[in-house]
C-alpha cells in the first residue's frame, strides 16, 4: 500500500479552490493508500501572526478537514507541531540544502517582495516542508502546481542525503489532481482563488451559504462576445465557470460547454452544482462544532500515530548523519 502525505496551513477560511484543487482528492486517497494529513501550523509562523488566531485557525482547519470527509479510521490526521520530529529533521535538511536552492524558490521571492525585513523562517520553510514529507516515507504527495517546486527541492535534498550518508529517505513523487485542480478567482480569473487574497466576490468559501454561493456565481465575470466555448487564454472567466461545473459533475469542460448557449443558464447550473457539493460539508461541520472533545481526541490519536512513524525515520536519519544516540531515559 502506497503512503501519501499532504498538509494545509491554518491561514484562514478554506475556499472552494482548496476543496476542488486538493482536499477532495485527499478524501479519495484514503481508499487504497496509507494516508497521512496534517495541519501545518508551524508554516503559519513565517509571517506576522496573532497567536490567538493561529490557535483558533488550527482548530478550524481540523474541523474543516473532518467536515470534508477525512475519516480518522481511514487516515492519520494530526497537527504538525504536535510531532516534534518535524523541527528536528528540518535542521538536518537545512544542513543538506544550499542557499542557492532556497533563493530560487519562487514563493519566497513573491512573499518576501517589498518587505524590509524578511523572516528567516520564510526563507528556510521549504526545508520544513521537506521534513514534513520525508518523515513519513511518503511515495506520493498530492500537490498543486504552485507547490511542485518545493516537492522538487524535497526530492533533490533526499537524493543528496541518501548519496552522502546512505539510503535513508523515500524519494517521493507528485500526485497531481486533474479537472478542477486550479480554481480561479470569479472576479479576477487570471489569478487563483485563494484564502489568502482578499476578494469577497471572487472567492467562494467552503462554508458559504447557498445564497452566498449563488450570488457570487451570478456576478462572476465572463466576456461580451457570448460565444460558448472553452478557451482559457481568450475567455478565462467563462473557462473558469466551465471548469467548476466540470469538476462538480465529473465531466470535461468541453462536454459542459456543448450543453449551453447562454451564459446565464450556465451560471445557474454552476451555482446549483456547487451548492449541492458544499452543503453536506456545512452540515457535517455544524455537527462537529457541537462535539469538540471528539475533534481533540482525533488530533491526539493522530499525533501519536504520526509520532510512531516520524520518530523511526528521524532516528534513522540522525544515525546516518552521525549524531550520537540519546541515552535511555532513567
Amino acid at each position: 500500500m502506497h503512503r501519501v502525505l499532504s498538509g494545509i496551513a491554518p491561514s484562514g477560511n478554506f475556499t472552494l479552490g482548496n476543496f476542488l484543487g486538493a482536499l477532495r482528492h485527499w478524501v479519495s486517497f484514503q481508499d487504497g493508500h496509507d494516508a497521512f494529513y496534517c495541519v501545518v501550523d508551524l508554516h503559519a509562523l513565517t509571517s506576522d501572526i496573532d497567536p490567538a488566531a493561529v490557535r483558533a485557525n488550527t482548530l478550524d482547519a481540523a474541523l474543516n478537514l473532518l467536515a470534508i470527509g477525512l475519516d480518522p479510521e481511514r487516515c492519520t490526521l494530526f497537527v504538525q507541531s504536535h510531532v516534534p520530529e518535524h523541527t528536528r529533521l528540518t535542521w538536518l535538511l537545512e544542513c543538506t540544502a544550499t542557499m542557492g536552492e532556497l533563493r530560487r524558490m519562487t514563493q519566497f521571492k513573491d512573499k518576501g517582495q517589498g518587505q524590509e525585513a524578511v523572516r528567516v523562517g520564510l526563507f528556510t520553510y521549504p526545508c520544513l516542508m521537506a521534513a514534513d514529507i520525508l518523515l513519513y516515507d511518503a511515495s506520493a504527495v498530492p500537490v498543486g502546481d504552485d507547490q511542485r517546486q518545493h516537492l522538487e527541492l524535497t526530492r533533490e535534498v533526499a537524493v543528496r542525503f541518501n548519496n552522502r550518508y546512505g539510503e535513508t529517505f523515500t524519494v517521493p513523487e507528485a500526485a497531481i489532481a486533474g479537472t478542477g485542480a486550479r480554481v480561479m478567482d470569479l472576479q479576477h480569473p487570471e489569478r487563483k482563488m485563494s484564502k489568502s487574497v482578499d476578494s469577497p466576490l471572487g472567492t467562494i468559501g467552503l462554508l458559504d451559504s447557498d445564497e452566498e454561493i449563488t450570488r457570487k456565481v451570478r456576478k462572476a465575470v465572463t466576456d461580451t462576445d457570448g460565444e460558448m466555448r472553452y478557451d482559457r487564454a481568450a475567455k478565462p472567466g467563462l473557462a473558469n465557470l466551465l471548469d467548476l461545473l466540470a469538476a462538480a459533475t465529473d465531466r470535461s469542460p468541453n462536454e459542459v460547454a456543448a450543453g449551453y448557449e447562454r451564459y446565464g443558464d450556465l451560471k445557474n447550473d454552476v451555482a446549483a452544482a456547487l451548492c449541492d457539493l458544499l452543503r453536506p460539508v456545512r452540515e457535517r461541520r455544524a455537527r462537529l462544532e457541537s462535539d469538540l472533545p471528539y475533534v481533540h481526541a482525533v488530533l491526539s490519536r493522530g499525533a501519536a500515530q504520526a509520532h510512531e512513524v516520524a520518530s523511526a525515520t528521524y532516528a534513522r536519519a540522525a544515525d546516518a548523519i552521525g549524531l550520537l544516540p540519546a541515552p535511555p531515559a532513567t
